[in-house]
């Protein structure tokens, strides 16, 4: 299902994949319009908000009302580097290629293929990441 506002988890704001997702799911959560389902913040440490924010140091609770407050996706990065961590380019690139490599052949493959298998993509082999899967699902 298509959800007007929700980018790609794959999608960079200042270089980083999902930080604008995060972003959108917090925007969308405010209106009333995110779909049920969607996780939000650091309720579990597997959560992709969740470690989003443990790598660049900061917390969800204190990112989240600045974005309620209108913050600009650049300016919630602006924040997100000062008040937490400035990964360098190295850093962000291992990040990156963490989230959208996540469920190719490692310990999340088994669960990405559950969640293809409970979503009706069993058997798609063209997604081979959670990442596609979002996409696949969202398409």
């Amino acid at each position: 299902m298509k959800i007007p506002g929700l980018r790609s988890a794959d999608e960079k704001v200042g270089g980083l994949v999902h930080f604008g997702r995060m972003l959108d799911k917090i925007r969308l959560a405010q209106a009333g319009t995110l779909p049920e389902g969607y996780l939000l913040g650091e309720g579990d440490f597997s959560w992709w908000d969740a470690r989003c924010c443990r790598f660049l140091g900061i917390s969800y609770a204190e990112l989240r009302p600045r974005v309620e407050a209108g913050a600009s996706d650049e300016e919630a990065l602006a924040w997100a580097f000062e008040a937490g961590s400035h990964p360098n380019e190295e850093q962000i690139h291992i990040w990156n290629t963490f989230i959208l490599k996540r469920g190719w052949r490692d310990e999340a493959t088994a669960g990405l293929e559950e969640e293809k298998q409970a979503v009706g993509f069993g058997d798609r082999d063209d997604i081979t990441t959670f990442v596609e899967l979002q996409k696949a699902e969202e398409a």
